[in-house]
């Protein structure tokens, strides 16, 4: 039976049936906020392709982690910019590496704010990929090796979560081996599971100085054009130990975030990437859309495609409007 009978604009008929009804919220408690932290001093550079982000020095990130806590911002996602590059990245298992530094400062002077560290390598090495170069690729089972010394290193500085980008095959199962064998069983992985090589990583390039000196990623990101390939990324890092999974990036890939929801029972992580909040930023800035009604429009889809967790550049502007 239909209209009359039924008029589903009944339930539209302002805002406070419309809060009654709706299906999909987004809270503070959604949200991870990326940070670029920059070894060295009296850094605070504004990405100019990120209006509003920034690269800090630890003994100017104080007033943005403060900022953090203070909005009830779960968790930071922390990117290293060290000040020494060699071939295979080694700053990223160093003690004294700027990621291990950033640790060790955020738990002592924020103990409760939560740290993921980003486990990669493109920001650390002098050609910009992801791992050891061999033969003008990356070879996966000697970047392997070099991945567990890093998440060693970062579970050794406090860190409470690690998260693989990489893509390198077996990389969950080469971290679940090297945390566990060194005792530290509870610290869970957000693999980056379904990382496409997306144009929209433009303005983190910038932001991280990890842009390929020659080539690109396509040897081990994923292709665009791939739907069923993500799911079996997805299915073989859950085996191999993935406590979260993630799609990366989010606004292009919805249909690949509702498929991992309906296909697997692990939380769902989704990366609104550097592109997609730079497009944003700039036609807001030419009052070209209503900026903050997009942000909230975008996140919210993100959700409801079925993300848990939602990685984002706007984290502190959605925390100050929704508390």
């Amino acid at each position: 039976m239909g209209f009359p009978i039924h008029r589903p604009r009944r339930l539209r008929k302002n805002e406070n049936i419309r809060r009654l009804v709706r299906e999909t919220v987004l809270t503070v408690d959604d949200l991870i906020y990326p940070l670029f932290i920059e070894d060295g001093k009296d850094i605070k550079v504004e990405i100019s392709s990120m209006p509003g982000i920034y690269r800090y020095s630890l003994d100017q990130i104080d007033e943005e982690l403060k900022e953090v806590v203070d909005l009830n911002i779960p968790a930071v996602l922390l990117f290293g910019i060290p000040s020494h590059k060699d071939e295979v990245g080694s700053d990223t298992w160093s003690d004294e590496g700027i990621i291990q530094k950033a640790i060790k400062y955020i738990k002592d002077k924020y103990p409760d704010l939560y740290v993921i560290t980003d486990v990669c390598f493109c920001e650390y090495t002098e050609h910009g990929h992801c791992g050891v170069l061999c033969c003008g690729d990356v070879d996966n089972d000697v970047t392997l090796e070099n991945t567990k010394k890093q998440v060693i290193s970062h579970a050794k500085a406090g860190a409470d979560m690690v998260a693989p980008s990489g893509m390198m095959d077996g990389v969950v199962k080469a971290i679940r081996e090297a945390l566990d064998g060194e005792g530290f069983t509870n610290i869970p992985i957000m693999s980056y599971s379904a990382k496409y090589a997306s144009s929209y990583y433009g303005p983190f390039r910038e932001a991280a100085e990890s842009t390929p000196a020659f080539g690109d990623r396509r040897s081990y990101q994923m292709d665009p054009a791939n739907r069923r390939e993500a799911l079996r990324e997805v299915e073989l890092d859950i085996e191999e130990g993935a406590d979260i999974v993630m799609v990366k990036p989010a606004l292009s890939y919805l249909d690949i975030i509702s498929d991992i929801r309906q296909n697997f029972n692990v939380p769902v992580a989704a990366y609104n990437v550097s592109g997609e909040y730079s497009m944003v930023k700039a036609a807001g800035k030419m009052g070209w859309i209503d900026e903050k009604k997009v942000i909230f429009e975008t996140l919210t889809s993100m959700k409801r495609a079925g993300a848990d967790i939602i990685i984002t550049y706007h984290a502190k502007e959605v925390a100050k409007e929704i508390g």
